[in-house]
């Protein structure tokens, strides 16, 4: 390794430890919020697809449902939020799933 790789680590590396230090200094409540929203939003966008993703939604749909249910109010002070988001998107898939093909 020459002297300049050793003091100027490649990008890669330096992006690597950035997201290293992320996670290990951010609350894992706040991890597990932005996971649940972008699982949320993954589900609600294939169930506007045309036709919708059923089989897609509902994984998503029963991941986070699985994850909520374990995590509780563990989740933080936003637990009811997300109860009420995955409330909200298993009745659009309700919906979706009762629409004529």
């Amino acid at each position: 390794m020459s002297d300049e790789a050793a003091t100027h680590p490649a990008p890669e590396d330096e992006a690597l430890a950035a997201e290293a230090a992320y996670l290990r200094d951010t609350p894992v409540e706040t991890i597990l919020a932005n996971h649940l929203f972008v699982l949320l939003q993954v589900a609600a966008l294939r169930l506007a697809e045309e036709p919708p993703r059923l089989e897609a939604a509902q994984l998503v749909i029963d991941t986070v449902a699985a994850m909520v249910g374990a995590g509780g109010s563990r989740l933080g002070e936003h637990a009811d939020l997300y109860r009420q988001a995955l409330a909200e998107l298993q009745q659009a898939y309700v919906r979706a799933a009762a629409r004529p093909a």
